[in-house]
């Protein structure tokens, strides 16, 4: 049978039916905010590069925090600028680093947020990679896998000491999941779940992220430990190798260029997805808007709802709290 017995507009006549048949239904419960924290007093400057985003001295955090309640948003993750970097990133396991100081205020002021870290060292480090970085018998460097693991582990425990929620590793070392897991649970905090970024892509998207977080690698780039962008096979055995080594939830990112990506780990695995709407997603976005291209709401909404649909059980984005704000109205 098809037209005219078959009407596909019958169900799309009023809004209220609409409603009624809508497959995928967004709400701020599906949000994580990300915030940048830094040293100093009375700090909240702009990032240039992400217009709405700032970073926050910890006196100034309050207010952030204040709005993402207001808003409804549940969650947060937190990344740190220090006041000291070094090679091997002491600053990402000192338990007094701006990220340790930073989840502890926030659980104090907001206690059932939910509080994710970001467990990585390219903030942390004066080259800018995610890991120690060593010299290779031709003269050139490279990020020392192993030697990488002990120092991630240790920053784990640090967050988790302060008082975490969740840890985040964005690192994308070989075997982090299983050095973090067992440190975890070696120091008591084995009930601390750990969210991946499983399948990490070397990608363009991440430029305001760097600008943000002062994180850029100081020579060469990320692409012996961040995945082709040309890859998805690969992603399905960074999934698996997580899976194995013990992780509670899995994450794509960047999300907008990898909705393929996202349908296809929600299809092999039946953990938690995260998808991380990145900065520079958020910056083409805001920069399209300001000049008046597009509706700013109607995008935002409409690439919130597109990431739900492709698989994405929890959104990591920086338009959480105007998108939280807007599904309000």
């Amino acid at each position: 049978m098809s037209y005219p017995l078959i009407r596909h507009r019958r169900l799309r006549r009023t809004a209220a039916l609409r409603e009624l048949v809508r497959e995928t239904v967004l709400t701020a419960a599906d949000f994580m905010y990300p915030i940048f924290v830094t040293h100093g007093r009375n700090v909240r400057e702009e990032v240039k590069s992400m217009p709405g985003v700032f970073n926050f001295s910890i006196d100034r955090l309050g207010e952030e925090i204040e709005r993402v309640r207001e808003a409804g948003v549940k969650s947060i993750m937190l990344f740190g600028i220090p006041e000291h970097k070094d090679e091997i990133g002491s600053s990402a396991y000192d338990p007094n680093g701006i990220v340790q100081e930073a989840i502890r205020e926030v659980k104090r002021l907001a206690p059932d947020l939910v509080v994710a870290a970001d467990t990585c060292l390219c903030e942390y480090t004066d080259h800018g990679h995610c890991g120690i970085v060593r010299r290779t018998p031709s003269g050139g460097a490279d990020v020392a896998n192993d030697e990488s693991l002990e120092l991630l582990a240790k920053t784990a425990v640090s967050q988790a000491d302060a008082g975490a929620d969740i840890i985040a590793p964005s690192n994308m070392m070989d075997g982090f999941v299983s050095a973090i897991r067992g440190a975890l649970d070696a120091a008591g905090h084995e009930s601390v779940p750990i969210l991946s970024y499983s399948v990490k892509y070397a990608s363009a998207y991440y430029g305001p992220f760097r600008d943000a977080a002062q994180s850029a690698p100081q020579f060469g780039d990320r692409k012996t430990y961040q995945m082709d962008p040309a890859n998805v096979r690969e992603a399905l055995r960074e999934a698996e190798s997580d899976v194995l080594e013990g992780v509670d939830m899995l994450m794509v990112k960047p999300a907008l260029a990898y909705m393929d990506v996202i349908r296809t780990i929600k299809d092999n695995f039946d953990l938690p997805l995260a998808a991380y709407n990145t900065s520079g997603e958020y910056a083409m976005v805001k920069a399209a808007a300001m000049n008046g291209w597009i509706d700013e709401r109607a995008v935002v909404l409409e690439t919130l709802t597109g990431l739900k649909r492709a698989g994405a059980d929890l959104i990591i984005t920086y338009h959480a709290i105007d998108a939280a704000n807007w599904l309000k109205a």
